[in-house]
């Protein structure tokens, strides 16, 4: 029996890998990925700095090119695949967004942490305004329960967005965390649900599986995982899944593995190990893109990086300060010599 609801496939690889990376995925490489990647039938396709347009900074990393650049790099390609970005209020302004508009974007996501769905509403009213398909996307999401969450996605709602993300920043939910908020959510809501797996506990196949079966109707992927962290939901694996299990999608498996060979002749965009400081990570709902800047710390100052995970995540620090791991790394650091005295 084929399972016809219609399933949006949305690639983030080449924003969210820029973390893999360090913000340095070339012209070259969007140029060779959207030109492969248009053919095999996906329906968005996301470019950009990790964390959205307008987030190039020293602190946050520099990308090799410009949001414009991306942006023209890649809607010359894309005539079958929409052109999606990913924009974060604080991070990207509305200057930002008018240089999206500008090269043609077809789809944007408004990015808040889970809590914060307020600031959201000028850049989703904006960008409605444009005619765009605009959803909201709350990051970070394993850090509220599901009627704190419902409460914030009707707020997106209200702003008239046409879905809502939940986005698993950390890789931090189970399964039974991902039925209980996505069903309530489904119950409530009467836009679409979308699902952002992170697989630091290896559940990213599994937890968008479970999204489906619960209501969500997008689901996020990337080629071979390709992300922050451990990585995302690998994209090669979870339409081979859902070809199994006979769900109606719009990408031909066979032509995807072709495409998804071919890209290693370009970029190496394997995410295929999960670390224990991964793992570390996920137990304790840290930002995957966290691991360089920790294991770094850990290694300056001798001490293991999963004390350093802990505190964060006791601390609940989350993406855009980054400054606080540095300042958490040298507490624990004081903290052990203090011992030793």
């Amino acid at each position: 029996m084929t399972l016809m609801r219609n399933i949006i496939l949305h690639d983030p690889t080449l924003r969210d890998g820029n973390h893999a990376v360090k913000q340095h995925i070339s012209l070259n490489q969007i140029n060779s990925y959207t030109s492969l990647m248009d053919t095999v039938g996906l329906d968005v396709i996301e470019v950009g700095h990790g964390l959205g347009l307008g987030a190039s900074s020293l602190q946050l990393g520099m990308t090799e090119c410009t949001d414009r650049e991306m942006l023209q790099c890649a809607r010359k390609n894309l005539k079958r695949t929409k052109l999606g970005i990913h924009i974060t209020p604080g991070y990207g302004r509305e200057k930002d967004l008018e240089i999206a508009i500008e090269e043609g974007v077809d789809v944007i996501r408004v990015a808040a942490h889970c809590t914060e769905a307020d600031i959201t509403e000028s850049l989703i009213k904006g960008s409605i305004k444009h005619n765009k398909e605009v959803y909201g996307c709350l990051t970070m999401s394993h850090m509220a329960d599901e009627h704190i969450l419902l409460e914030q996605t009707k707020k997106i709602e209200s702003y008239g967005a046409q879905g809502v993300v939940l986005m698993d920043s950390a890789g931090s939910y189970t399964m039974e965390d991902v039925k209980r908020k996505i069903t309530l959510l489904a119950k409530n809501l009467s836009i679409k649900i979308g699902f952002h797996a992170h697989n630091n506990m290896g559940m990213a196949v599994a937890n968008s599986l479970i999204a489906l079966e619960h209501g969500a109707s997008i689901i996020d992927a990337t080629v071979k995982g390709f992300g922050a962290g451990a990585g995302n939901t690998p994209l090669e694996l979870l339409v081979a899944v859902l070809t199994k299990m006979n769900y109606s999608i719009s990408v031909d498996l066979n032509q995807l593995f072709d495409a998804v060979d071919k890209t290693s002749h370009f970029m190496d965009i394997s995410n295929s190990t999960i670390t224990t400081n991964n793992i570390v990570s996920g137990l304790y709902g840290v930002f995957g893109g966290f691991n360089s800047h920790v294991v770094r710390l850990a290694n300056q100052l001798g001490i293991d990086s999963k004390l350093i995970y802990k505190e964060l995540g006791r601390r609940q620090v989350i993406a855009g300060q980054e400054d606080l791991i540095i300042e958490t790394a040298y507490k624990i650091k004081h903290s052990l010599i203090k011992e030793k005295i």
